[in-house]
């Protein structure tokens, strides 16, 4: 009886320990992430066209949508495709209007685009993965060479 009971207490210890585990790990990655986004660091949460140059294509893409428009506002680069769970930096925000100014490293001009297609919380992009500064090119990470 007594091998069973210290048995049983060495489970419920190492059960405890995991559990101590994923919560302190889920907790640290939860704050890091509410670092990035109080450092102006967003997710993307839409597919489609919505980062623009100026604002008035950006009005005019998300407005009047047609297949037509989209394709001659992409081939002239007036209109650039953000995939949802790609990580951003916020240039500006424009209340008024519902508006943010962000940088992408897949992009070298900054773009407007819609505040609501921002998020705060992280989201995992196509390969199941959320990005961070690091991974995405926004912050370049340098080594040192031998």
């Amino acid at each position: 009886m007594a091998k069973i009971e210290r048995k049983l207490m060495k489970i419920a210890t190492i059960l405890s320990v995991a559990s101590a585990a994923v919560v302190l790990t889920s907790v640290g990655l939860a704050s890091s992430y509410d670092e990035l986004a109080a450092k102006g660091y967003r997710w993307v949460t839409v597919d489609g066209p919505y980062g623009c140059p100026s604002k008035d294509d950006l009005r005019q893409i998300t407005k009047n949508r047609t297949d037509e428009i989209e394709l001659r506002m992409v081939e002239q680069l007036r209109a650039y495709y953000l995939i949802p769970g790609g990580i951003v930096q916020l240039v500006r925000q424009d209340a008024a209007s519902g508006m943010s100014q962000i940088h992408s490293a897949e992009i070298v001009t900054d773009l407007w685009t819609l505040t609501i297609f921002l998020s705060k919380r992280p989201i995992k992009n196509t390969y199941g993965a959320i990005e961070t500064p690091e991974t995405s090119g926004l912050i370049r990470t340098e080594t040192a060479a031998d």
